[in-house]
């Protein structure tokens, strides 16, 4: 079960930043952290722990009309949104859904002994929620990070990465977040790259049920990983690649994130699946080269200065990051791949 769990040290709780400077230090460390109490102050708005009534009534103010996307499931699931069995499809079904009838099934869900399970995340405030953003403000600089919504009753996210840093805010129910390092990635058993359920790779571990004969390796990313347990009013930073699972609990939970991105907004990941087609099965030795080239080109550390030597007009993909030099990148990377 999920003993280990409880078990495991918890993230550092870190004092909320006052300022940019702050801020960056945390992102720098590159560590999780909780920010406990970030956004008290937004429950005086359905009066603290009045319930999920209060917060369903408040949530219909913002109603902008627009479904929101969402994943059903049955209650034999227990929340947890996943593959079939074979592997042929989900556990689940998708659809849209407008938010008062949302918000009624899962006041009908709250009170069944064994509720379906719903899940209607990351909904953008802008879109679905108008005013949200106004009354509901993010004291960090994240830039024009858009809030989204988290919306739903009991439901378990498997362990998956971002590209991007995140900042999530419980606002009602609870969470206990699961995160692992990246570097756990070849412990963690990752399923399909490309078939997933919410668009990143995720663990074919049940970490809360794990089995150490089809997952042995599992136990080492046990050992690593670090726990969260948020109330309404707290707030995790999740580092860029952090693995990270979330239980929700409550029969109304509500979570606000913001994605946001420090450099390119190009995607790592695409560059691993294309460096899967066109390097990782040539011969030992050319991969044993290769791996001098990316290393000379793009993981060492002096990787930015490779082209020092050439005059700055002449250095094209090589020159300094900014918008010329990322657009004559991707016109070449269009040009020589075909458009």
């Amino acid at each position: 079960m999920s003993d280990w769990i409880d078990k495991a040290d918890r993230v550092t709780e870190a004092a909320i930043p006052t300022d940019a400077a702050g801020f960056d230090a945390l992102l720098d460390a590159a560590r999780p952290v909780v920010l406990r109490g970030l956004v008290a102050d937004w429950r005086r708005w359905w009066r603290g722990g009045a319930g999920a009534a209060a917060m369903a009534a408040y949530l219909r103010r913002f109603d902008g009309g627009k479904p929101l996307g969402l994943f059903a499931g049955p209650p034999a699931i227990d929340g947890r949104f996943f593959y079939r069995d074979d592997m042929r499809g989900f556990n689940f079904e998708r659809g849209n859904i407008p938010l008062p009838v949302l918000l009624d099934a899962l006041q009908q869900a709250a009170s069944e002994t064994t509720p379906p399970a719903f899940y209607a995340g990351a909904s953008a405030a802008k879109d679905h929620f108008p005013g949200w953003t106004r009354d509901n403000v993010l004291p960090l600089p994240t830039g024009d990070a858009t809030a989204r919504l988290w919306i739903g009753n009991g439901s378990r996210v498997s362990a998956h990465f971002d590209m991007a840093s995140n900042v999530a805010v419980v606002v009602a129910g609870r969470r206990r977040v699961v995160l692992f390092p990246p570097e756990q990635i070849a412990n963690l058993y990752i399923g399909p790259l490309d078939v997933t359920m919410a668009g990143q790779p995720a663990t074919m571990v049940d970490i809360e049920r794990p089995d150490p004969a089809r997952f042995p390796r599992f136990a080492e990313a046990q050992g690593q990983a670090i726990v969260a347990d948020l109330g309404p009013g707290d707030a995790i930073l999740i580092p860029t690649l952090w693995w990270h699972e979330i239980r929700a609990t409550g029969a109304l939970n509500v979570l606000v994130n913001y994605w946001w991105t420090r450099g390119t907004p190009d995607a790592p990941f695409l560059a691993l699946v294309h460096a899967i087609l066109a390097v990782r099965d040539r011969p030992a030795a050319e991969r044993a080269a290769l791996r001098t080239w990316f290393d000379h080109y793009v993981f060492g550390d002096d990787a930015p200065a490779v082209a020092d030597h050439l005059p700055v007009e002449a250095r094209g993909v090589l020159g300094a990051p900014g918008p010329e030099r990322d657009a004559r990148i991707r016109g070449y990377l269009r040009q020589m791949l075909g458009g």
